[in-house]
């Protein structure tokens, strides 16, 4: 199922290699490897916003805005990184990281 805040959240998971472009099929994905996101395929179709989880597993896994994330950020291994995605946009905008 999908996240629906305000009542109990069940997360699908997976574990997918990075790459430069990714198609996810979960809520939280556990990141192999360490190349650069640039492109993440919105699994929920293009024609709603929403958010996804990443967990880096083998080191710090970067994003740059060569496509459609607006912000370069570092996420960090074995913390989670949310990213919500904007339909009206078509960009996914990192959550703070500090």
């Amino acid at each position: 199922g999908k996240m629906f805040p305000g009542s109990t959240t069940k997360l699908s998971e997976e574990t997918r290699a990075s790459a430069t472009s990714i198609a996810p099929k979960a809520d939280l994905v556990k990141l192999t490897g360490t190349t650069t996101l640039a492109t993440i395929l919105p699994f929920f179709g293009g024609g709603f916003s929403g958010i996804i989880a990443f967990v880096p597993l083998d080191g710090v896994v970067n994003t740059t805005t060569t496509d459609n994330i607006a912000v370069n950020v570092a996420m960090p291994q074995n913390r989670v990184t949310i990213l919500t995605y904007s339909k009206e946009r078509n960009k996914w905008y990192p959550g703070a990281i500090s």
